[in-house]
């Protein structure tokens, strides 16, 4: 059975020029690149050249970027690292209520510490308000933290038009990007922000390795303390084949970006159209037009959406009933609660992500599948007339 991966957002393949440009350095080059041997020279060598790559994805510069172990550590550098370094100037954060749990449960542990945090809250499509973010701000504040594209409806933010606002009141401002970065332009100059995270593997680069970007001039305390890698801001021996990694895949990115990103939004669009033609009692969630290229999430009404996800996992369709970080959670997702759900239909909800491989065939595919097990569902529901 052919399978169908429609889960993008979640995690991407390795790419095969991305394996090929690791391979070295998970076999002979195997150096430290703190060593100061030719081994370990070659090793500093390619972690320089890769964060060369992956700074050019975003605008930035090489020596603003700092390797981590994925987003979810970048988020937390980001944030503690602010709050603590800041405390002299203020106590206040102000974030939003959809963010990914790396924010959030960052944001929940900065309350614990004596930290005041605002969570904003979002329209229908679950857009925040530049007028909200601007009226949350206090002479306490010390950093805004929004992220750029919302990973379970793919609705981006007006992260251009906060940073405007952020800087002219002189607070740090952090993006969590990580479902942006390798999706849709991103440029940390134009948008104004301070610190920025992401992560390789939504890009086709390896699992277990992301990075930070923090503006130059820009002071934060350390997450994690050792030694002196990461021109002493980041201890831990460095994932070389991780870093190689992501640099091809940023390079790889930055050659096809807007191709690809066209490309998936006619097979979003193919995909959403389908659905409205075939179905009814259907919702989509996030905004229709400002949104991740191939994104689709529909709320599908009298159907669990667990259920949709393992009948369509059994004809080899993989697509997901929230974020893959919520997985195993009987609770509805708290982005399609914020957004105005009620439980019932929150909980009926597909998000379905296409990626670089993604086919008119494979869609069309789940256009000839997906209405069926709806059918054979709803006539199993006590609800559906």
């Amino acid at each position: 059975m052919k399978r169908i991966y429609l889960d993008h957002n979640a995690t991407t393949s390795l790419d095969p020029e991305v394996l090929k440009a690791m391979m070295p350095y998970l076999t002979g080059e195997f150096g430290n690149a703190s060593s100061i041997y030719e081994c370990g020279r070659m090793a500093q060598k390619a972690v320089v050249e890769a964060r060369e790559k992956v700074a050019r994805l975003i605008g930035a510069q090489s020596d603003e970027l700092f390797f981590t172990s994925g987003g979810t550590e970048a988020d937390n550098w980001a944030l503690k690292g602010a709050a603590e370094a800041l405390r002299d100037k203020g106590n206040h954060i102000i974030t939003t209520v959809i963010e990914h749990h790396a924010v959030l449960h960052t944001c929940e542990y900065l309350e614990e510490q004596g930290f005041e945090v605002t969570y904003l809250p979002v329209d229908e499509y679950g857009l925040v308000d530049p007028a909200a973010v601007e009226q949350a701000i206090t002479d306490q504040t010390i950093i805004v933290s929004v992220m750029y594209a919302n990973n379970e409806i793919g609705t981006i933010e007006p992260v251009e038009e906060i940073g405007k606002i952020v800087k002219e009141k002189g607070i740090l401002y952090h993006i969590d990007a990580v479902q942006a970065v390798g999706k849709i332009p991103v440029d940390v100059n134009a948008i104004g922000v301070d610190l920025l995270s992401m992560s390789a593997h939504k890009l086709y680069g390896p699992k277990g390795v992301g990075a930070l970007y923090i503006r130059k001039g820009v002071k934060i305390n350390n997450l994690l303390h050792g030694g002196a890698q990461e021109r002493n801001q980041r201890a831990g021996t460095e994932n070389v084949a991780g870093i190689v990694g992501f640099g091809k895949a940023a390079e790889l990115s930055c050659d096809n970006l807007i191709e690809t990103a066209e490309r998936l939004t006619r097979l979003g669009d193919r995909l959403a159209k389908g659905i409205t033609e075939k179905m009814d009692h259907v919702r989509f969630n996030g905004y229709p037009l400002h949104r991740l290229p191939g994104h689709v999430n529909v709320s599908i009404e009298f159907v669990e959406g667990e259920a949709l996800v393992m009948s369509l996992d059994m004809q080899g369709i993989s697509v997901s009933s929230g974020s893959a970080c919520a997985a195993g959670s009987a609770d509805p997702s708290h982005v399609l609660l914020a957004i105005g759900l009620p439980h019932e239909i929150a909980h009926g909800s597909l998000r379905m992500t296409l990626g670089k491989d993604s086919t008119e065939a494979d869609v069309d595919e789940v256009l000839t599948i997906l209405p069926r097990i709806v059918e054979k569902l709803r006539a199993m529901s006590p609800l559906y007339q």
